[in-house]
Formats: C-alpha cells, sequence, structure tokens
C-alpha cells in the first residue's frame, strides 16, 4: 500500500508559484458509495499531515485543500495548521447561517478560506466580505459569463483564481480581466506523488481514541501509542507537520505528545478513523519485532551505566527501538527519517552510527537477534554496559510479554 496525492500548482500573474491544491487520488479502485468528498477529503489531510509531512508535499508554500460540509463543520479540521493551508470551500456546501457563522470562526482562528468553482450569487454577500481567495471556473462559464462575474466581486477584498485555464489566450484574457492567481492543464496537469504506506488498524485507532475520549491519563496514552510502531512514526511525521516553526529536537514519544497536546492528537485520530479502508492489510511480523526491540531497549536503558537514573532514557531507548526498522519496514532511508522527524541529536547518532549509550543499546537488541554473541562476548558486552545477565533476561521476557498483552489488549 501506497500514500498518494495529487498536486497542482497555483500561480500568480508573473508565473511565480502561489501553492498546490491537493487532490486524492486512490491507491486502488473504489466502489461509487466509498468515493465520496468526505472520505476525500480525510484522505487529503492524513495523507498530508502524517504520510508524507506537509513541509515536504508544499515546500513552503500554500496548501489549497477541499473542504465539504461535515469536515467544515466538525472541529477535527482545526489540527490543520492555519498557516499552511487554504479551506477550499465545495462549491456543494449550502449557503447558511451555520455555514456563514462557522466560517466566520475560522477566520477568526486564522485560517485561509476559498470558494471553489463558485457562481456568483448576491446572497453570498455575508461570505463575500469574509473569504479571501474566490475561484471561477473557466470550463463552467464562458468568458462572458466570467467577466460579469468579476465585474460584481469587485467590490470585495478577496483575491480572485481562474480555474482550469487551458490555453494561453485563456490566461491572457483572464490576466486582462485582473484575476489574481491562475490554475489549470496550460501550466500543468496534476503531479501525483507516492510514498510507501504505514497502515495501522482501525482497532489501534479506536484504542486510542477511546482513551482520549475517556480523558485517559497520560501513561496511557503513551503506551497506546509505543504499542503501534506505525502509530508511532505517523506521530512523530504529524508533529513535523503541524508545529511549524517550532524546531524542538523530539526525544520521545511523551515529548512529541507534549508538543501536540491531546486535543490535537484526537483530532488526528478521528480523521485517520474517517480515512481508513475498511480492508484489513494483515499483520506484518516486522512490525512486531520492533515493537519487541523497543520494549527490550526500553527496560535495558533502566540499567544501562550511563543512563540509569536518567527519568526520560527508557522512552529514547524505546524510539530508538521503534525507528530503527522504519527503513526495513517502509524502505524510509534512516537518513531521511532521521532529517525528516527532527530527533535528537543523541538519538540521530544512535540510529545512523550506533553511537553513544543509544546506540550501545541498539548494537546489543540487533546481535541477540540475529544470534550473533557468544557466552564470552554477551558477558563482555553486558559488563561494558554495566547490565547484569539476569537483568538482561528479564528485559528480554518482559518485551516479549509486553507485546503479546499489547496484541490481546488491541
Amino acid at each position: 500500500m501506497k500514500y498518494i496525492i495529487g498536486r497542482q500548482p497555483i500561480l500568480d500573474r508573473n508565473e511565480q508559484l502561489l501553492g498546490y491544491e491537493l487532490l486524492f487520488r486512490p491507491s486502488r479502485p473504489l466502489s461509487t458509495e466509498n468515493l465520496d468528498n468526505s472520505y476525500a477529503t480525510a484522505n487529503v489531510i492524513i495523507n498530508s499531515l502524517s504520510g508524507f509531512g506537509l513541509q515536504e508535499i508544499l515546500g513552503g508554500h500554500k496548501g489549497f485543500i477541499n473542504i465539504e460540509h461535515e469536515l467544515l463543520m466538525d472541529d477535527v479540521l482545526e489540527i490543520l495548521p492555519k498557516q499552511m493551508v487554504v479551506l477550499e470551500l465545495l462549491e456543494s456546501i449550502q449557503l447558511s447561517d451555520a455555514m456563514v457563522e462557522r466560517c466566520r470562526l475560522l477566520k477568526e482562528r486564522g485560517f485561509t478560506l476559498a470558494l471553489d468553482d463558485h457562481v456568483y450569487h448576491p446572497s453570498y454577500d455575508p461570505l463575500y466580505r469574509m473569504v479571501d481567495i474566490v475561484k471561477l471556473d473557466l470550463v463552467e462559464n464562458n468568458l462572458d459569463e466570467v467577466a460579469q462575474m468579476v465585474e460584481n466581486l469587485r467590490p470585495y477584498p478577496m483575491k480572485l483564481v481562474a480555474e482550469k485555464v487551458e490555453t494561453r489566450e485563456q490566461f491572457e484574457a483572464c490576466s486582462d480581466l485582473g484575476f489574481d492567481y491562475f490554475q489549470g492543464y496550460y501550466f500543468s496537469k496534476p503531479l501525483v506523488i507516492e510514498k510507501k504506506k504505514i497502515d495501522d488498524s482501525g482497532a489501534s485507532l479506536l484504542k486510542l481514541l477511546h482513551l482520549l475520549m475517556d480523558d485517559a491519563g497520560i501513561e496511557e496514552i503513551v503506551n497506546a501509542f509505543q504499542a503501534s510502531p506505525g502509530l508511532t512514526y505517523k506521530l512523530l511525521m504529524l508533529v513535523n507537520s503541524v508545529a511549524v516553526g517550532s524546531r524542538v529536537d523530539i526525544t520521545s514519544v511523551r515529548h512529541a505528545i507534549t508538543m501536540l497536546g491531546l486535543q490535537q492528537i484526537k483530532r488526528w485520530v478521528q480523521i485517520c478513523l474517517f480515512a481508513t479502508s475498511t480492508q484489513s492489510t494483515g499483520d506484518n511480523p516486522m512490525m512486531d519485532m520492533a515493537a519487541v526491540r523497543a520494549g527490550f531497549m526500553e527496560a535495558l536503558a533502566r540499567h544501562h551505566g550511563k543512563l540509569r537514573g536518567i527519568p526520560t532514557a527508557p522512552e529514547q531507548a524505546f524510539m530508538v527501538g521503534i525507528l530503527s526498522l522504519m527503513e526495513a519496514i517502509y524502505s524510509v532511508p534512516m537518513q531521511e527519517v532521521v532529517t525528516t522527524l527532527n530527533l535528537s541529536g543523541e538519538l540521530s547518532s544512535a540510529l545512523l552510527t550506533r553511537e553513544g549509550p543509544f546506540g550501545e543499546l541498539l548494537q546489543f537488541a540487533e546481535d541477540m537477534e540475529r544470534l550473533l554473541l557468544g557466552y564470552d562476548t554477551l558477558e563482555n558486552r553486558l559488563k561494558q554496559m554495566d547490565i547484569t545477565h539476569d537483568q538482561m533476561l528479564q528485559a528480554r521476557f518482559d518485551s516479549f510479554m509486553w507485546k503479546s498483552a499489547g496484541k490481546s489488549a488491541a
């Protein structure tokens, strides 16, 4: 399975890039009943935030995301980083007092609003006074109709986008009419970009949502993420998508949760469930291996001579263990994992070069899995880390038991 998203550029009058409209592209054929606006929008949001990462897709430009009525009226929408996105209200949304009030609230919270495929009508006056952008369709309307709509919209403080520009002549005509931005096949067809997908079962998401809805303590939330390597990786991607401008090195799952806040995580989980296919992808033994390795390293970190007594060390060791198999599971180069997730220098060194105490633990865990350690070598390595043989055996046992308990609970 892959993350797939379409991206079409939106240009200014000098044909310089303003941003991209992000478009839903299914990874497999979908039946008509599944292909609705809610499903499409939820997938675009999730793929952007925790699949690719908004920075990777947008490169510092604006991302235009189609929004239908249900998501417009839902607080989960506010997980999106307002400084990076434009909420493009689909033409299917019915004008109502509630819809106008919701748009006013989003504007107050700093979001940029656009009307998609719009046809001018005086009844939209309250919206015209607050939206930032209106997109007019050159296929659905002839040039004379477009010219009249431009004239009607001139009194309002908004920018106009000529949509579905297919020829040089259309571009020049719309430029003469005073359009600010342009989008269409004349400039570029939507580019489809792909990335190997990191799946999580609906059961893991539901368990996490239940904990969040029940106001569970931070320990339970941390444990729910740690029981799922895929969720952990997505959490770190999410932090780097929505915490734009905050270049704090991430040191643990708990740190990432604290940076986001439980309300943002709840919104993200709800959108994930909205976007999740009902088709099960089955268990991946490499995911189990990652979880066992992480649990083993977490337990050993409590006894390691250089880490003993450091409260955050076990969680950092767990993070290293989880991420160490991302390259094998998802074909994501480790250098990309480290760079994209903005990991601390200590964790980065452990993952890339096996340096430092966390790197030492990771190398030991890998060698144990490969049965590379004879008795004398094993004892020497344990002595170097100031870990007893009994402590190592107990850590090994606990890591298998922890993973088994986590699977049965899910």
